[in-house]
Order: C-alpha cells, then structure tokens, then sequence
C-alpha cells in the first residue's frame, strides 16, 4: 500500500473521465451505463474492485445479446472473467446459432472458439445442415490459412444426421471433402450409418451419432389416445435423442377427436369422443408424477374440436357435439379452473383445425354440417376486439387437415374433402393474408396430429382413407422437404392429439 503515503497516485488503464463516473457513483450510488461507456466502465470498475458497477455492466451487457454482437459479448466476458455474462453470451449463441453464422463475428472466430461453438450438444439448429454450411463458410472465409482445419473441424459435424440426399447431393460434391481424404472418411462413417437397419443405428454411439439436444428444445412430444380404430387409452411419448417410442400413464378413459395443449407445465387432453358419447370433461397430466386428473368440464359436449393456447387462456373451438357441429368457443383460465364463452365464429366447424400467430387465434376448414361440405374458409380470432373475421381461403377444401405453426406461419397439411384424402399442405402467411403450395407429404393423411418442434413440424399418425398409419413424417423448410421418421409408433392411430409438453423435457 505505498500508494497510501504518496502525494500523488498515477492510476493506469483508466481515463479521466472514466475515473469521475465511478468517484461520483461512490458518493450519489448513482452510474449511467450505455453502448459508448460499457467497454471502458466495466474494466474500470473490476479494477477499483467496485463489483457493483460492474454487475450493472454485465446486466446492462446481458440484455443487448443479439445475434451480431453475442460472440464478441463473450469474448469481453472471458477477457475479464465475468463467468456469469461469459455462460450467457455462450448460451445465447448456441441458442441463436443459425443466425450468429450470418455474422461478422463468427467469420472472425479462431479456430478453437469455432470447434467449441460447433462441438456444443446444446446448438439449436432445425438440421446439421447449418453447422456443415457454417463451417464450409469458415474455412472459404481465409481458404489458404485455414484449408489445414478441415479434418478438426469435421470431426464435430454430425454428419449421419443429415438425410442420405444432402450427404450424395451437397457434401460429398463439396471441393473442399474431394480433396482431403481423412473429411472423406467421416463421409464413409455417415453413409455406413445410412446403410444400417434403422432399429440398429443406436448401437452406433460417437460423438457424430449422437442427436443435439438443446436446452430450449422438447426432448419429447406426446401422443395422446386416438382412434384404433375405436377410442383409445393409450398415450406415448417419442424421445427425439434415442429415436424410440415409449409409454406414458393412460388415459383415465377412452379419449379420441379431443384437443391437447400443454399450458402451465402440464398436458390438457379436452373433450372428444370415449367411443359412445361426445365428452365435456378435461383431463390434465402431470409428467413429474406420470399421472392423469380431472378439472372443470366444457359447458358443451365437444369431439374433433381445436385446441390452442393464446395468452394464458386455453381455447376450446368448434367441434361436433353428437348432433350438429359448432361454432361456439369456449376458453379455460387455469387459474380460476372456469370455463367461458367468447364470440362465436361465423362458419360451424367440426374437424377444424387451429393455430397462433402473432397473438391471433386461426381456424382452417373443417366440416360445416349444415351444407354437408368440407371447408376451404379460414376464420381468424382477435382476443383483444373478441371477433371474428374470414381472411384468404386455401386453395382446397380440408376436413381433418392437421394444422400447425412454424416460423410465424400456419401449415394445413393434408385433410380430405370428402371421399378424396389429401396429401398435399399449403401455407398462410398473415402478413401477406395468402396462402401457397410446398411439397407434399410421402403419405395422404387426414386427422392426423401436429407438433413443431426446433424447426421442423411433424405430422403423427393419421388415416389414408382405408386404415390408420402409425408413422411420422416432419417438414424442413430450409429444404421443402417430407422425410420420414425412423421408428412408427407402437400403434396405427388417427384422431390422436400430440404436443410438445415442457414438462418432459
């Protein structure tokens, strides 16, 4: 401490105005932090050992994360060991990775930081395809300094987790794989993988095998009773990671046509059909206790009806109740356990199906009853002026299409009108209040389930109009493609409600 017996002190690494900020906030409690002042105020601070400004800054750090700037966040963060800001900007990174590689930064990555990032189990990415295409993207960034990386950075892309296609059309054409053979290799070792049954790829464990899990992504979705062929109790879960099918609690009775959400934590079976009557009553299960209970029934008898979550409410739409179909809309607040009725929608709708976009609740199709005809219309619900209004019709008419919202845009995929069961899927995009045609299904399908997940959305189970299917097929938009899924379910089954349940994961 000679400092203490100096007449004058020399502080290093600080500037004046700098050190004046921290001398007032000493005296007032009071520091403003901003963009111009975070980068010079945060050292400063650690240096004087004022751990309070610099929690400000980390915090103030913390809520500008954004795709651009998140890496070169977590590069000041480990300059000056702030380890809670460092674990947050490396998060936010893998959780944001396909926008990150867009960037500036990540060009400007070394080669460790790289390998850490494209390494990381918890990368949130739709398909492999974007950790290939980031890394090919790298290495042409500085091609003659780093052309030497390719084998260390292919080691950490999970090549056989990419479609047979993607491997024969895009890596193995890539001229950076033709002329290295150790990458050549790891191509060998997907296309093997490709070639094995696909009940025997999981005894193939290495790190490229192995699916990426990622923190904000459902490990599992649930499929919950159906029709096979009459109503079932039977309730099952598919684990993405292990590709494989597994049973959950069943049903307390038999449930098809009903809707399912998964609000609060829990997964909501609603209304639908035991195989003698139309049901009012709602099931809820618990995945930490594996068990089913009942709340507050519906004020009316509801089968193929849609179910949705808007805000904190669930919505219980349309549907038939044993004698006619509805229009009515009934929403459920968990937190009074109450059901209650909201505006009507102007079109009767059984076999409809629902979904949210940007705070706006969507019903597409569905079967009207009065005219016998299947439904092309499509009605949308503003809960703010509780109304409904038409917007833009699809191009066919579906019954039973299985609906579903991906990138801020809502999928109907399949459905029939009447005898002819669809495996077209056509696209609404409520900016533009227009739908448009992508590729079809590999099967027709109609009643099927629904389920987004990490980009892609899955279409489960269904019937092809003669008897019911027990495979899953998902949707890449990046590619508009249809692949199928490994491993069927353990039963054919159409009528059935799936969802991704925050609970299990």
């Amino acid at each position: 401490m000679s400092e203490s017996k100096a007449h004058q002190v020399e502080i290093r690494e600080v500037d004046g105005q700098t050190l004046r900020k921290l001398v007032d906030y000493i005296y007032t409690a009071e520091i403003e932090v901003t963009e111009d002042n975070v980068q010079v105020l945060l050292p400063a601070a650690s240096l004087l050992q004022l751990m309070d400004v610099r929690q400000v800054c980390c915090e103030f750090l913390q809520s500008q994360l954004h795709p651009t700037n998140c890496l070169g966040i977590r590069a000041f963060a480990d300059l000056h060991t702030c380890t809670q800001l460092l674990n947050q900007a490396h998060a936010y990174a893998e959780q944001h990775f396909t926008d990150v590689v867009q960037g500036e930064e990540f060009l400007s990555l070394s080669l460790q930081q790289v390998c850490s990032l494209i390494s990381s189990d918890k990368l949130t990415v739709s398909t492999e395809e974007k950790v290939f295409e980031a890394m090919i993207s790298w290495i042409k960034h500085d091609k003659p300094a780093r052309l030497e990386y390719m084998p260390k950075l292919m080691e950490h892309v999970r090549l056989p987790l990419l479609s047979r296609d993607y491997l024969v059309q895009i890596v193995e054409e890539e001229a950076l794989i033709k002329n290295n053979n150790t990458c050549k290799d790891f191509l060998i070792e997907a296309m093997k993988y490709h070639l094995l049954p696909a009940d025997q790829r999981h005894l193939i464990k290495t790190d490229r095998t192995r699916p990426r899990t990622p923190i904000s992504i459902p490990k599992v979705m649930i499929v919950v009773g159906g029709q096979a062929p009459k109503a079932i109790r039977s309730v099952e879960c598919y684990d993405f990671q292990e590709d494989r099918w597994y049973q959950v609690a069943d049903l307390p009775s038999r449930r098809c046509r009903a809707g399912v959400v998964s609000m609060a934590g829990r997964v909501f079976a609603v209304g639908g059909f035991n195989s003698s009557l139309r049901e009012r009553t709602v099931d809820v299960y618990d995945g930490t206790r594996d068990q089913w209970s009942a709340v507050s029934s519906m004020q009316e008898r509801r089968s193929t009806l849609g179910a949705a979550v808007l805000g904190d409410l669930l919505y219980a739409v349309g549907g038939f109740n044993g004698s006619i179909g509805l229009s009515t809309v009934e929403v459920y607040n968990y937190k009074t356990n109450e059901w209650t009725y909201v505006a009507s929608m102007n079109t009767r709708r059984s076999s409809v199906g629902v979904g949210v976009v940007d705070g706006k609740l969507y019903a597409v199709g569905g079967y009207d009853g009065a005219s016998r005809q299947c439904l092309s219309t499509v009605e949308e619900y503003d809960p703010v002026s509780n109304q409904w209004c038409y917007v833009a019709e699809m191009g066919t008419r579906r019954s039973g299409a299985g609906v579903g919202v991906l990138g801020g845009q809502l999928y109907a995929a399949g459905g029939h009108d009447g005898p002819l069961v669809r495996k077209s899927v056509e696209v609404y995009d409520p900016q533009t209040n227009t739908w448009r045609l992508v590729c079809d299904m590999n099967m027709c399908r109609r009643n099927a389930g629904v389920c987004a997940i990490n980009g892609l959305l899955y279409v489960i189970g269904g019937d092809d109009g003669s008897c019911n299917l027990s495979s899953v097929e998902f949707y890449n938009p990046a590619t508009d493609k249809w692949s199928l899924i490994p491993t069927n379910m353990s039963n054919g089954r159409s009528y059935a409600v799936v969802c991704k349940p925050n609970l299990l994961s």
